[in-house]
């Protein structure tokens, strides 16, 4: 996603001639059938909708401050990863130096809710208890999220595509810690820019079948895209490998852009009444949602790997730090204690 990191990737991407057909080829193809249909569209302005990217800053000022923030924040850990690819800072790295570097570029969306109330940008949030503001709730809904990907669909990829990161890392289920914190930031972007395009197909033209089709064609699409370029990107980095680059690229991309076949409109969709309190959507409410649309994925990506016949490796304790083995063995003891199950003496 960094410059740094797509001159490089591109680079590898051109020298291999048919992976890069390939990735021609598909993308393409969708930028091609998305453009049939915007074409069939009948234009909105005779339903008086203001055609936009951004949330309304009057009708819905909360999610457009929260995307205005996440929209200037952006720019801000793109340019710290530039330069950490860019100069190979990287090779320095220890697990802790990751650590750092994760948990301190996901701060300022994590804390924003707590110490910047009003996004910068005059949210309604300033108004409002902490655990009531828009922006708390979308970096749960967020956070649960990563979470969840983290720990369950990353073996989906060591499994299905055979992918492993080999830096040195502190990690929870065979998964470096830093990546928990770093998906956060990636997807908090991610996600903003999802609903602009979502948002703008929503406000430019009349609803109906077309407009839907062109909507599910706009989240295909971008799932695709989203993957891709992550993909691209990442593969400069020497330290997370796959067996089969071009199947990466290309059948990869297709895998992980489930995820956002299922979360792009649902949180676009997520607490979209909040400036007009038709609805109060809880923390718990919040939770849950995160916790249900994380679900799906998890079972689309199941279906797949049942489809291609590949056994499921969930954690592997021999690879796993100390901390997470200690941990495991906590809760067990203390589950035990709790209910009463067989003592240790």
């Amino acid at each position: 996603m960094t410059t740094a990191d797509e001159t490089g990737a591109l680079s590898s991407l051109l020298a291999d001639n048919e992976t890069a057909v390939h990735m021609a080829v598909i993308l393409g193809t969708m930028v091609a059938i998305l453009a049939g249909l915007v074409f069939i569209q009948t234009p909105n302005s005779a339903f008086k909708i203001r055609s936009t990217y951004i949330a309304d800053a009057k009708a819905q000022p909360s999610k457009y401050a929260y995307e205005m923030y996440a929209l200037y924040y952006t720019p801000v850990w793109i340019g710290c990863f530039a330069i950490i690819v860019a100069f190979q800072f990287y090779e320095s790295f220890t697990a802790t130096t990751y650590n750092v570097v994760c948990i301190g570029l996901s701060l300022p969306f994590l804390l924003q809710p707590l110490l910047i109330p009003d996004a910068l940008f005059h949210s309604p949030d300033a108004k409002r208890p902490f655990l009531q503001r828009y922006s708390t709730k979308a970096n749960l809904w967020l956070a649960v999220y990563s979470f969840i990907g983290n720990y369950w669909y990353t073996h989906y990829f060591y499994s299905v595509l055979k992918a492993e990161y080999t830096m040195p890392a502190h990690r929870l289920n065979n998964v470096p810690i830093a990546l928990y914190f770093a998906t956060h930031f990636y997807f908090s972007t991610y996600h903003v820019f999802s609903n602009a395009c979502l948002r703008k197909v929503a406000t430019s033209f009349a609803p109906g079948p077309r407009r839907t089709t062109l909507f599910v064609g706009m989240v295909i699409v971008l799932s695709y895209f989203t993957a891709f370029m992550e993909t691209l990107t990442i593969s400069s980095f020497p330290y997370y490998a796959f067996e089969d680059r071009n199947m990466a690229y290309t059948v990869g991309s297709a895998f992980y852009g489930i995820y956002f076949l299922v979360s792009f409109p649902a949180f676009y969709a997520f607490d979209e009444d909040i400036d007009t309190k038709k609805k109060r959507v809880t923390l718990w409410d919040t939770f849950v949602s995160s916790c249900g649309h994380g679900m799906m994925i998890l079972c689309l990506l199941d279906f797949v790997r049942l489809h291609l016949g590949v056994p499921l490796v969930v954690g592997n304790l021999s690879t796993d730090d100390s901390s997470s083995a200690s941990m495991a063995s906590w809760l067990m003891d203390y589950s035990s204690s709790w209910f009463g199950g067989p003592s240790s003496s």
